[in-house]
């Protein structure tokens, strides 16, 4: 039996993608068959008695207090960017150049600047055979994907309306402490990129077309916040003694949009949408919604409700509602190589998948999905968003 060639990875970042990603590439090779064996050479944080700590708990063979390090090493094939926005351009860029093989968390990073110099890097890198990827996780949900099979098989007939609303409430208390999440400076954005990313890359992603033009509206509801404390991940709570700082972000953001019409060379108009993001959606702790109306049925999708999918046939069940699939079958995407039927995914399970088509990608040379060039697209609609909220919602192309 021959080895399988080892693909070694080094990690920036240790936090709450980190921990994440560290979990995907443990489990992804002991459930699915695949061309390179991950192998969690080294991790890298600032802080070195906690990136030691993480290490030790994510099971990381070394690790570097300067992301530099882990470029500079030849036992390292791929870097893993899991750090606020802001550093993503520069880690990046010096990976792919170095010739490391690059997995960047989402959004692509906090401009659209920095975002089209990271793809033009990538595209140069890949004509080396370095690949690269960006994270958006959720398109490795099985219902999802199955959702995005069923529309490019026509089941849905021409899509005419997207409803995609990303829905929190973990930053609802207005003493949770100030943190990078809320620094335009560090994090790009609020809502909007932190969690409407996910809802425009799997929108334009499931349709198969792209926005073009939007009209917004951002808001922030709590303009101060406690400076200092240790705010990990979600759900920290704070005090209201002592100083505070400025929020520099939105905490919700609401657009319109239209997206690009397939036929009769996008002279027609294409399908439009509405998009909701908030971290102050009280009550509701990870309603990631996707909801698509076409010329002959409709799907709708609930993250809190991960494991199955809405689906309308108007053929088939003119007089009836929506009907409910259970998305736990062999036959659905990514679910062969977990549980028996009816026994449901979870949210870690979207990294693996991720980890899996990344590393079948790279093992077969292939440009995996979504590239650097999707992610600049969602960028895009990004700062669309934020031109048209600073404009009084006018009306923005993307």
């Amino acid at each position: 039996m021959t080895e399988t060639k080892p693909l070694r990875v080094g990690m920036v970042g240790y936090a709450f993608m980190g921990a994440a990603h560290s979990h995907a590439w443990r489990t992804a090779p002991r459930f699915f068959d695949l061309p390179l064996a991950p192998e969690l050479t080294a991790v890298a944080g600032r802080n070195a008695d906690g990136v030691r700590a993480a290490a030790h708990k994510y099971g990381w063979n070394s690790v570097e207090t300067d992301w530099r390090r882990l470029i500079e090493r030849d036992d390292i094939d791929l870097i893993d960017i899991c750090t606020p926005g802001n550093t993503h351009a520069e880690i990046a860029i010096a990976a792919l150049e170095a010739g490391k093989h690059v997995l960047c968390e989402k959004p692509l990073a906090n401009t659209v600047e920095e975002a089209e110099k990271m793809t033009a890097v990538a595209q140069a890198a890949a004509e080396r055979g370095v690949l690269s990827m960006c994270g958006f996780s959720y398109r490795r949900t099985p219902a999802l994907a199955l959702a995005k099979r069923m529309v490019d098989d026509g089941r849905l007939g021409d899509i005419r309306h997207v409803r995609a609303q990303y829905l929190q409430d973990w930053l609802s208390d207005a003493d949770a402490p100030l943190t990078w999440r809320l620094d335009k400076s560090k994090s790009g954005s609020g809502s909007l990129g932190d969690i409407g990313a996910h809802s425009i890359d799997a929108a334009q992603w499931i349709t198969g077309l792209n926005v073009t033009g939007v009209s917004a509206l951002l808001e922030t509801f709590v303009k101060e916040r406690p400076v200092g404390g240790d705010f990990v991940g979600l759900g920290g709570r704070g005090g209201s003694d002592g100083p505070r700082g400025p929020v520099t972000v939105d905490d919700a953001a609401l657009f319109t949009a239209r997206f690009e019409s397939k036929h009769d060379g996008g002279a027609a108009a294409g399908p439009i949408g509405i998009f909701e993001a908030t971290r102050f959606a009280l009550g509701r702790k990870n309603a990631m919604r996707l909801e698509l109306n076409g010329t002959k049925g409709s799907v709708a999708f609930d993250f809190e409700d991960m494991n199955s999918l809405q689906f309308y046939d108007a053929a088939l069940e003119p007089d009836a509602g929506f009907r409910k699939i259970m998305v736990t079958e062999p036959s659905h995407p990514y679910t062969a190589n977990w549980w028996p039927t009816g026994h449901g995914l979870g949210y870690e399970h979207g990294f693996t998948h991720q980890v899996v088509d990344l590393v079948t990608a790279i093992g077969a040379g292939e440009q995996p999905s979504p590239s650097f060039a999707d992610a600049l697209q969602v960028q895009k609609v990004l700062a669309a968003v934020e031109a048209s909220a600073d404009n009084s919602s006018r009306w923005q192309n993307v």
